[in-house]
């Protein structure tokens, strides 16, 4: 039957269109169902774009502190957000685009429309009511509209959306979410975030780095909670000089607006309130899984706080119902996306020696300024568990190649099983953070020892040498510091 397929695919953001690839990979006749935008929230208004957006201001700073490295520009360097915009936004253009080049090219039937499970094997696909808000890309010529269609196996991978608070939703003008904070009409002279999570301080970093006066409100005691402490700490310290107000034990009790400016009521943790008026908030509390409208209810799909609840291969409590991704509860990011969408489809297809998830190797990456990464436990979190650790640290200020790049303000930290030397965890902040994070990933999944690390041969002069260094470091043996 035309309308019959082995794996259908609901949602391409990374999750869903990895998912796709890999089962038209191995042979399964396959088709992924999108809404609104090839590629998801992460090409569209997530990850690329906003990583355009940080470089633009990277290079702004870099502009700004030419005279450090010896050069003289003339005239002042300004930004032009209307040009930041338009190139980040050609950026995730040119992502969608290619998601469709890969459908094609791999084979993948595109099912225009929204979609809605009927039976476990089964969809209904509606004509879309989702706006578009920015060009799509030319959509594939294999791509089919509405009706029913069939599949052994279904794979939910429609993603989430940014969580509001009662009384603080977002109204596209005064208060913003990460959409209209990524395409501003003009920029704000002031601006409130409120959380500090990577979408918060991402935008937070951004907007500072152009100028704008910002304020930072985390509900808990340290911002980007999810990190290590003392990481953290370093990070806000580096916040704090670049001119960020940052209120932590706090929260946004109430805002007030008026015509071109949002005045927020601000408790502190002493109980007392103080109100912050600026031009612009942006809500980055959270976000929560697009469960809605699937007919997940009807099947008896079980949830949990608005995720999809699967096992370590993505399965639902359905036989022929999977799910992946944001959808499926955190952590909420691409890369574990796109992994869970491999297992997935693998279990699938019975390939043998298909390994679950293990969430403790999924690395963080925040793209702020200094940027943060990590993997495994914090730690807080090791002698949490009644670990017995060894804990290394190499500061940036004595990496020669971080000095010669201008970029010395930088950590790495290291957290070992002292019984069986086992990496258990590793934190990040400073340049490039985010790139080196990958060596101690891969050595975690390896299920390297401290040995085995000690006797890498890093390259010299480079910021990686500070890993090593680090290592040592938690053995008592750290040769540059």
């Amino acid at each position: 039957m035309a309308n019959s397929y082995d794996v259908i695919v609901i949602g391409s953001g990374p999750g869903g269109y990895i998912a796709a690839i890999r089962a038209a990979q191995l042979g399964l006749k396959t088709a992924v169902v999108e809404r609104e935008h090839l590629a998801g929230i992460c090409s569209n208004w997530g990850c690329i774009p906003t990583k355009a957006l940080l470089r633009s201001a990277e290079v702004l700073h870099l502009a700004e502190h030419a005279k450090n490295y010896g050069l003289t520009l003339e005239g002042k360097v300004t930004p032009d957000l209307k040009a930041i915009v338009a190139r980040s936004r050609g950026i995730a253009e040119r992502m969608n685009g290619g998601v469709g080049f890969l459908m094609k090219k791999n084979k993948v039937d595109v099912i225009w429309g929204e979609a809605k499970l009927t039976k476990p094997n089964e969809i209904v696909v509606a004509k879309t009511t989702k706006a578009i808000v920015q060009p799509q890309a030319p959509l594939p010529k294999n791509t089919l509209g509405e009706g029913t269609y069939t599949a052994k196996h279904i794979i939910i991978a429609t993603g989430a959306r940014p969580r509001a608070l009662p009384g603080i939703e977002a109204d596209g003008k005064l208060i913003w979410t990460y959409f209209e904070a990524m395409n501003p009409d003009r920029m704000p002279k002031s601006l409130l975030v409120m959380g500090s999570g990577a979408i918060g301080i991402e935008f937070a970093s951004f907007y500072r780095t152009l100028g704008v006066d910002v304020t930072v409100v985390e509900l808990l005691p340290q911002v980007m909670p999810v990190e290590d402490a003392e990481i953290s700490a370093f990070a806000k310290k580096q916040f704090d000089k670049q001119g960020m107000k940052i209120f932590l034990d706090a929260k946004v009790t109430k805002v007030e607006k008026a015509a071109d400016s949002v005045t927020a009521h601000v408790e502190k943790k002493d109980g007392s309130v103080e109100k912050i008026t600026t031009d612009r908030l942006i809500s980055a509390v959270g976000v929560q899984g697009n469960i809605e409208n699937l007919g997940l209810e009807a099947l008896g799909v079980k949830t949990d706080r608005g995720c999809i609840v699967i096992d370590g291969y993505g399965r639902t409590n359905v036989p022929g119902v999977y799910a992946i991704g944001d959808v499926a509860g955190p952590p909420m990011l691409a890369h574990k996306a796109e992994h869970e969408a491999v297992i997935c489809v693998e279990k699938i297809a019975g390939l043998p020696h298909v390994h679950p998830m293990d969430a403790l190797k999924i690395p963080g990456c925040t793209y702020c300024n200094p940027q943060v990464a990590s993997v495994g436990l914090t730690e807080a979190k090791a002698k949490a568990e009644g670990r017995d650790i060894r804990v290394g640290r190499f500061p940036f200020v004595a990496n020669g190649k971080a000095i010669a790049l201008g970029e010395d303000q930088g950590m790495v930290k290291t957290i070992f099983d002292k019984k069986t030397g086992e990496l258990i965890g590793a934190h990040l902040v400073g340049a490039e953070v985010t790139e080196l994070i990958q060596g101690f990933v891969v050595a975690m999944n390896l299920e390297t020892t401290e040995e085995e690390l000690m006797h890498t041969i890093f390259p010299h002069p480079t910021i990686s040498e500070t890993l090593k260094e680090s290592v040592l470091d938690a053995y008592g043996r750290a040769l540059n510091a």
